[in-house]
């Protein structure tokens, strides 16, 4: 059981420039460790191992930037990860590239990290900075639960920057200490799961049948985008100022938006019941959905992160599953027909059994639908989980599916 607790932090001014620096040469290093872990020919020459990496790049690294020792190994380790999930994806026949890295962000462990009750003390490339905790007034926050607990171990943290509002927020990971009777109460506790589906014409839809459109979205972004273009016409310093205003307005804007998305969908979790938020894997997200725009593509990624680290705090958990043919599969239990001419843009009508529905939420349903059938399919092969009959059920519009069964218990 993983918990990750957003944190804010309150950076003294004349210490902005030594993070800046400092994830700037962290982005350096883990670049230039994805240039040697990379093999453009063949998947069997990239470099997936940690060790080897690390023994050929770490003197070089730390002779090229003022980080010390434990960053360095850290930005390795990021571009080696990077790297085994690219190549796993190749080996599928999918298309991949040298990974890259340009946001703004660094990972720490517990060395370069020390964590008293209301500050942190980084490692930057200037010594170390102290930064205190703004955290809610609400108690407990999310960093006394999980940092603080001693049911807790700490995984990884990662400093990131928010460009539009000038301030930096700390995300530490945290993992529950396993023990037997944990893992197998964890395992085989009833869930209740809501699948979510994400997609252009509408920005999210849950299985429950409750829709967040994106029009919306669209139209701002659209407007964002005219005025835009309005000012780089103008070609003066002026319009160049304002083109850069317009540019923090609009990051905050979307942003704002999507905080407001993931907090209803964590609501609409939380009203029905649900312990489980499942989305589709959005690692390739861009092939799934060629017809989607950039802006489509950050929503999705955002919205997706937002909802991992807000759903714990409701206790909640986020899952991912395959994204495999759930548009065109029929969610009917009794039917279960895939075949592309299923959907026809935004509606659905299975050619076997004749089921009629909006196409996103029946996706919806198949990606619920899917999590609980893996999770049965685990528990029976797990020697800790007796018979493997735990229930879980989907949530959807008018009652729920039977995770078991996949029987509707009540219609859908």
């Amino acid at each position: 059981m993983r918990r990750t607790a957003p944190i804010k932090l309150v950076v003294p001014d004349e210490r902005y420039d030594d993070l800046h620096e400092s994830a700037r040469q962290f982005l350096h290093c883990a670049n230039r460790a994805a240039e040697f872990c990379w093999d453009d020919d063949s998947y069997a020459n990239c470099v997936t191992a940690n060790s080897t990496a690390r023994d050929a790049l770490y003197e070089q690294l730390r002779e090229e930037t003022d980080l010390t020792a434990n960053l360095v190994q850290e930005a390795i380790r990021r571009a080696v990860q990077a790297t085994k999930g690219c190549v796993e994806r190749w080996k599928q026949g999918k298309r991949v590239s040298q990974p890259e890295f340009t946001s703004w962000s660094m990972v720490y462990d517990k060395r370069s990290a020390t964590f008293y009750r209301n500050r942190v003390s980084l490692s930057t490339v200037n010594g170390r900075v102290e930064c205190a905790f703004e955290l809610p007034a609400d108690s407990p926050t999310p960093y006394e639960q999980y940092v603080l607990s001693e049911d807790y171990e700490f995984r990884a943290s990662t400093l990131q920057y928010d460009k539009a509002t000038d301030e930096f927020y700390f995300h530490i990971t945290t993992r529950k200490y396993d023990t037997d009777e944990s893992e197998v109460s964890e395992d085989t506790e009833h869930q209740t799961v809501l699948g979510i589906d994400l997609g252009v014409n509408s920005l999210a839809v849950a299985s429950t049948g409750t829709f967040w459109q994106g029009d919306e979205y669209d139209h701002w972004c659209r407007e964002f985008e005219k005025r835009r273009g309005e000012m780089q016409q103008r070609g003066t310093q002026a319009a160049h100022d304002a083109l850069l205003r317009l540019g923090k307005r609009e990051e905050a804007w979307r942003k704002q938006y999507i905080h407001t998305v993931a907090n209803e969908l964590v609501t609409e979790a939380v009203d029905h019941d649900c312990g489980v938020i499942v989305f589709e894997d959005l690692t390739n997200i861009r092939e799934q959905l060629p017809q989607a725009k950039w802006h489509h593509i950050w929503a999705f990624r955002r919205l997706a992160e937002y909802v991992e680290y807000k759903a714990p705090e409701q206790g909640v958990s986020v899952k991912q599953v395959e994204p495999n043919h759930t548009s065109q599969r029929c969610s009917r239990t009794d039917c279960g027909f895939t075949h592309e001419s299923n959907r026809n843009g935004e509606h659905f009508h299975c050619q076997k059994c004749g089921y009629e529905a909006n196409a996103d939420y029946n996706a919806a349903k198949n990606i619920g639908i899917r999590y609980a059938r893996k999770r049965q399919h685990r528990l029976r092969s797990s020697p800790k989980s007796g018979s493997g009959d735990a229930p879980v059920d989907v949530r959807v519009n008018g009652g729920t599916l039977n995770g078991k069964s996949h029987q509707p218990i009540a219609g859908d």
